[in-house]
């Protein structure tokens, strides 16, 4: 029975952070905006092997300080800014930037030099850190900063934050207080493997979960949404059309538009709509964040629509996720 527990857990913990269900789902509006990524370097291959950094403790931290077996002897305090605790009889000891373990030790030694005990079994316990947040940012559900005591890993971050959203790409850049110029980019997913990647996290790490990369079908079409480049992967205006369950109605095939972000904003750029689906043009591969705009012919200036109207109209619909 304690082997098939020990190998349900993990499965268990795979599910808070699985960002598909199967089949389509309905997300909150996307963000039009595009974030420039810093310079990322891979996570090293034995970095899930890697024990997580001790935590140390830093001004502002609630310590509680006991002796095994001596009940008298209790103390509690919060680092001062200058890394001291004040402990009875002892006075202040610097505990700060020092791990858990060698504040024990730290202490002890000073309870000796005192000569109030000969061999005394400190425990020092952290009862809130106040400045060992980790930052966990993104596609998250509650982005923000949190303590997470003790040694922690990356998924114990990311559930911290109430998981990823529906919108969450497939990797996260985790940029470390110890190297802050070159930030991991570790693998995301949903499958068994994943496990492999749960990397520790050291104290003020910086967690960001990428967004996928969404293309969005607006118009005279069935369904219209923005729909989730699953996995990065190449989506065609074929595709998409698919994607938008087919054309509407009253669609003006022949004043289709394919809105493209440029250097200078959004660029309009006349699609050949009738002749793609007719198999008369080839078909046009998409980028992330480019919009299809199929006008109906029934409605007044739909062809006049500019792309920055259509920019608007696409910013606030809905987004789908698709297997």
């Amino acid at each position: 029975m304690k082997l098939k527990l020990l190998q349900v857990v993990p499965l268990l913990a795979l599910g808070l952070f699985a960002v598909v269900a199967r089949g389509q789902k309905r997300i909150a509006p996307a963000d039009m905006r595009s974030a420039n990524q810093p310079a990322v370097k891979p996570a090293p291959a034995a970095a899930n092997l890697a024990p997580a950094p001790d935590l140390l403790i830093g001004p502002g931290d609630l310590v509680d300080v006991s002796i095994y077996n001596v009940p008298d002897f209790k103390a509690e305090g919060r680092i001062s800014s200058q890394n001291e605790l004040s402990l009875p009889m002892v006075g202040s000891v610097t505990v700060g930037g020092l791990t858990v373990e060698k504040a024990e030790k730290l202490i002890a030694s000073k309870l000796v030099e005192a000569r109030l005990y000969n061999d005394p079994q400190v425990s020092v316990f952290i009862k809130e850190y106040a400045t060992q947040g980790v930052s966990v940012m993104g596609e998250v559900q509650k982005p923000g900063i949190y303590q997470l005591l003790g040694s922690k890993r990356l998924y114990d971050a990311i559930s911290a934050a109430g998981g990823t959203t529906p919108k969450a790409g497939r990797y996260v850049l985790i940029t470390r207080r110890s190297d802050p110029d070159h930030p991991e980019k570790v693998p995301l997913s949903s499958d068994a493997k994943s496990m492999e990647n749960n990397v520790a996290i050291g104290p003020s790490d910086t967690i960001f979960v990428s967004k996928a990369g969404l293309v969005y079908v607006v118009g005279d079409v069935k369904v219209p949404g923005g729909f989730v480049m699953e996995n990065d992967r190449n989506i065609t205006v074929l595709q998409a059309i698919a994607l938008a369950q087919g054309i509407g109605p009253n669609p003006a095939l022949n004043r289709s538009k394919l809105i493209r972000k440029g250097p200078d904003g959004p660029q309009d750029i006349p699609l050949p709509l009738k002749k793609i689906l007719a198999s008369k043009a080839p078909d046009v591969q998409l980028q992330a964040d480019d919009i299809i705009f199929v006008p109906n012919s029934a409605a007044m200036g739909a062809a006049k629509s500019s792309a920055t109207s259509i920019v608007q109209m696409a910013t606030g619909i809905a987004v789908w996720r698709v297997p």
